[in-house]
């Protein structure tokens, strides 16, 4: 602003007294005496008493402090607009003093809204199911004050929260006329979709969709209620759910997250997170080989083609993974950083997970360094990629399991599930990876969406399907909380509290829209994708997202001799289709494409590739029947 703004202290806000938000939270409690300013003339923007002409011009920005601006990349905040409750017939006229509980449809972010009548002076207070669950309330979240004035009035508190329902206390006496919410959120749609014949994987996707949105706000965050926290590791997972459930919006809190994880890089070229913080700065070396490599900042350009943001942080991914070195027997060197955790959860080999990570550290920056034709990087990450890959079957595989030097816990399936993932893995071992993983169950719900890739990797989607329905049945199925949790159970101290809303745990959403739909990323923002459904047993599947490209569907019925398959292919986009070469009859929109041989020229068959015909479909609609 200039000097001709005019500006005033609303003392109306004041500090609560204690209990405060944990010091992880960098937002404070809020609280409004309305004896102090007139909140009706403050929420209508009209002019204050006492206003007075204070603004000074300090100058134009590059000029101290502004500094260097930024543009914000990504949009305001959502408005959905004042809300009833869910139950809002049962909220009393006049409050009888005890504690009056209002539902939300889902965990949402909200602001709380009150209409009463009262005497001057009462304090009325808003919290939520999510302040004081964990740790036997040892976290707060926020919490909202409001002190009454004389009469009728209203009230809004701006501090948004987050829970299933809101909790108004309010001394006895109060006259009610109204009390409502403000969900309020990231501007983005929930454009994505994912169906089947077996409700628990679409009640899974749709729990994994609303938790992915509840932990976005300015930030990707591990959950909205402890700390609010752009933990990368976290983010690595959410950003890749956001790509089949999200509008592209969304794509921005990616690329806002990715350059400042760089932007944030010490000068010991260390990257650290969770970023923007004011108390943290220690490296957790999982989390960030997570974040650079392949499942992050290459998964965020195959998926929208910012080829931009790559250039912005290619230099500061290079300097940080060279900080990384290789044993003399040509594994990974163990770096502790200042926090070297490998997963929630007990017997995980964080030695070997934090080779499997680096080699995919390096896959990602091997397809950056191609991207920019930089010859000699493209060399270094390949030389390093295949002298890890040789050294851990040699010196961690056990013939039964791989397992590094010094681990002596039971057979962590984190680590066979990334010895897979990270192409460690020939498949003569699939069995007995299978196997083990069959047998094993120690991952967290961050790591299960790994061990469950894994799965459908080596082929064996029927049971990854079981697993992933065997592991997640409670979280699915409870009737009360909308969204997954932390860890495997609500609560659990073995989780760090055990949030309820942790996006981190809706892997499961990726593996459905990914693998068993089959709609991946080919070519750079869905230029090219492929659509390559196993379904596992399921019947019937059907799945889309408006992407880069433009709208994206899928549909995918099984009988017992015949596949039926519909694919819309945006404009300006062109599909692979796969289907089982087992299938000898095809035809496209009416008409013979393959018998027993290609026909026609129509569509370009490409050849059968690993099991699949695999046919190239420019931008349209295709009605497939193979028999």
């Amino acid at each position: 602003s200039d000097r001709t703004w005019n500006s005033k202290v609303i003392t109306a806000y004041e500090n609560t007294s204690n209990p405060n938000p944990n010091f992880r939270l960098p937002e404070s409690n809020v609280r409004f005496n309305a004896n102090l300013e007139d909140f009706d003339r403050l929420n209508a923007g009209l002019p204050l008493e006492g206003m007075q002409e204070v603004s000074v011009e300090l100058g134009a920005p590059p000029s101290a402090p502004w500094n260097q601006l930024l543009e914000r990349p990504i949009p305001l905040w959502k408005d959905y607009g004042l809300k009833d409750y869910e139950n809002a017939s049962d909220i009393p006229a006049v409050s009888t003093g005890d504690t009056i509980i209002c539902k939300l449809p889902y965990n949402c972010h909200f602001s709380p809204w009150l209409d009463i009548e009262a005497p001057e002076g009462l304090t009325i207070e808003v919290r939520t199911d999510a302040y004081n669950l964990y740790n036997q309330g040892l976290h707060p979240s926020v919490r909202a004050e409001y002190v009454t004035k004389k009469g009728a009035q209203q009230y809004e508190s701006y501090g948004w929260m987050n829970g299933n329902v809101a909790r108004y206390y309010v001394p006895e006496g109060v006259k009610i006329r109204g009390l409502k919410y403000r969900e309020t959120g990231y501007n983005c749609e929930f454009s994505g979709y994912f169906q089947c014949n077996d409700d628990f994987y679409n009640r899974l996707w749709i729990k994994a969709a609303r938790t992915l949105y509840v932990t976005m706000r300015d930030t990707y965050m591990d959950c909205p209620d402890r700390e609010r926290a752009q933990w990368w590791g976290d983010m690595v997972n959410e950003s890749g759910e956001a790509f089949y459930a999200l509008s592209p919006e969304a794509n921005g809190l990616t690329e806002k997250g990715i350059l400042e994880l760089i932007k944030w890089q010490r000068h010991d070229s260390v990257i650290f997170a969770p970023i923007p913080t004011g108390n943290w700065n220690r490296e957790l070396p999982g989390q960030m080989l997570a974040s650079v490599g392949y499942y992050g900042f290459w998964n965020y350009y195959l998926n929208t083609g910012d080829k931009e943001t790559l250039e912005r942080v290619y230099w500061g991914v290079m300097t940080y993974l060279n900080k990384w070195e290789l044993n003399p027997d040509g594994t990974v060197k163990f770096r502790s950083g200042e926090w070297p955790w490998g997963d929630w959860g007990t017997d995980k080999d964080t030695e070997f997970l934090y080779n499997a990570w680096y080699s995919l550290a390096l896959k990602g920056f091997r397809n950056m360094a191609e991207l920019f034709n930089i010859r000699l990087d493209v060399e270094w990450a390949e030389e390093r990629m295949e002298k890890i890959k040789e050294a851990v079957n040699k010196h961690y595989w056990n013939g039964d399991h791989y397992r590094s030097t010094d681990y002596k816990d039971d057979i962590d399936d984190r680590s066979q599930a990334m010895a897979v993932l990270a192409g460690y893995v020939d498949e003569d071992k699939y069995p007995t990876i299978y196997k083990t993983l069959k047998e094993k169950e120690y991952a967290s719900p961050y790591m299960e969406k790994y061990v469950i890739e894994a799965l459908f990797v080596m082929g064996y989607p029927e049971y990854g399907l079981e697993r992933l329905k065997n592991r997640f049945t409670e979280m699915v199925d409870h009737p009360y909380h909308t969204t997954l949790w932390e860890g495997w159970g609500v609560g659990s101290s073995t989780y760090g509290g055990g949030t309820f809303n942790h996006a981190w745990s809706g892997g499961g959403l990726t593996i459905l829209s990914q693998y068993v739909a089959g709609i991946y990323p080919i070519e750079p923002g869905f230029k090219t994708f492929e659509v390559k459904p196993v379904l596992g047993g399921l019947k019937e599947v059907s799945a889309g997202n408006l992407t880069m490209a433009g709208k994206l569907e899928v549909s995918v019925e099984q009988k017992n001799k015949s596949m039926e398959i519909m694919v819309q292919v945006p404009e300006g986009s062109s599909c692979l289709v796969h289907i089982p070469s087992k299938y000898k009859a095809i035809q496209c929109n009416g008409k013979n494409i393959f018998d027993s041989k290609p026909t026609g020229d129509a569509y370009p068959y490409k050849e059968i590739i690993e099991g699949w015909h695999v046919f190239k479909m420019p931008a349209g609609n295709y009605e497939i029947t193979a028999k």
